[in-house]
């Protein structure tokens, strides 16, 4: 299925800023937030789309790389990244870029090189955790599928007792040169296929490969306060090495899975509070939880209005390498209208609204005075 365009599911341009993606995102998740649309499944894909364009253009990176790539910049094979959820392997584009180097200059600088040990690939592993985890950290064990060093050989290929022998077609430089008139082209050897070495005996529990498949148990500490996108990188333990050469490198990248309660916004967590009429306009105080378990109390004064936010300082996500600094936590209070109202809690209501007096309402009396000058000066016209 083929993904929406990141800054259509935001409804903002291209050219938008920082602070108008921010913008609309507020909106719109505040809309289609699974608290305000409960059992709405649609809402709920909704709100994981949103989470996941808004994750994407408010960093400047990710930013940039989707403006040049697209989705691809975070699917399979791109930017030197490939697989899949659970595992798979990176381009290899520092062993990529060595075989450039070598054939450019290894003759120039030694003559003729020596056959090269190939650093094995890279990993990429996609770990998802929930936000009470990126709270207080979590120790994960991962189960990584990968390619490591066959032990009957140690990762040579040959059968034990025996070893690999130079080719004597490229004599260990896995390429061969043909001259054609002026111009000297160069192949890679068809005899060892670019190793620089044959194998007589290859060793039979890995095929003559040097690398057998196998299932590896790591653990990993995830610190208190990563965010989405943040990656890790485990040296050493991506896929092995081809003729005995070093490993890979495993890079896990982090999401966070969305939160029924609470909204992230860097150190700085968001949650919406319903609040009856009644207590929005007498005052009172409401008691709302906080993502270490345990529990606010939010003093509101008499007169709130849906939309205003109280702020509680050092309630918020833990700063990565912060030294114990924490974000804050913003109470956003929306004015709940009551429903289903009795005979007499409607006739209690209709005598209330005749006992208001002007500035008992002054939003709605603010609003019918603009109406008034408006229609007044658009009948003068």
């Amino acid at each position: 299925m083929n993904k929406r365009c990141y800054y259509e599911i935001l409804g903002v341009e291209r050219t938008a800023t920082v602070t108008e993606i921010k913008g609309a995102f507020r909106k719109l998740a505040k809309e289609h937030h699974p608290d305000s649309n409960q059992g709405d499944v649609e809402a709920e894909s909704r709100f994981k789309e949103l989470n996941e364009a808004y994750d994407v253009l408010k960093d400047e990176q990710k930013r940039a790389a989707y403006d040049r790539f697209g989705h691809a910049a975070f699917e399979n094979g791109h930017g030197g990244f490939g697989g899949g959820r659970g595992g798979a392997g990176f381009g290899d584009f520092a062993s990529s870029f060595s075989d450039v180097f070598d054939d450019l200059f290894g003759e120039f600088m030694g003559g003729r090189k020596a056959r090269r040990q190939n650093r094995g690939a890279d990993l990429r592993y996609n770990l998802e955790v929930t936000l009470e985890e990126c709270f207080r950290g979590r120790n994960a064990q991962l189960k990584v599928p990968t390619a490591v060093a066959c032990e009957a050989c140690g990762g040579t290929g040959a059968e034990t007792g025996t070893k690999p022998e130079q080719c004597p077609t490229c004599s260990g430089i896995g390429k061969v040169r043909a001259q054609q008139g002026f111009f000297t082209i160069e192949r890679t050897c068809p005899s060892c296929r670019g190793n620089g070495r044959i194998i007589r005996n290859p060793c039979k529990p890995c095929g003559g490969q040097g690398l057998v498949k196998k299932e590896r148990t790591l653990a990993v500490d995830i610190p208190a306060g990563v965010e989405e996108g943040t990656r890790i990188r485990l040296a050493g333990e991506g896929q092995g090495g081809l003729n005995g050469g070093p490993a890979g490198d495993l890079y896990i990248f982090i999401s966070v899975a969305p939160h029924p309660i609470f909204q992230r916004d860097g150190h700085d967590l968001h949650c919406h509070c319903p609040v009856s009429f009644i207590k929005a306009a007498l005052g009172g105080e409401v008691e709302v939880p906080t993502l270490d378990g345990g529990r606010a109390t939010v003093k509101i004064p008499e007169g709130t209005q849906t939309g205003r936010q109280f702020r509680l300082r050092g309630k918020g996500m833990p700063v990565l390498r912060g030294g114990g600094m924490n974000g804050d936590l913003y109470v956003e209070l929306s004015v709940e209208t009551p429903v289903k109202l009795s005979k007499k809690q409607k006739e209690i209501l209709r005598e209330f609204e005749k006992t208001c007096e002007p500035g008992c309402q002054p939003e709605s009396e603010g609003f019918l005075s603009k109406l008034k000058d408006f229609w007044k000066n658009t009948a003068s016209e």
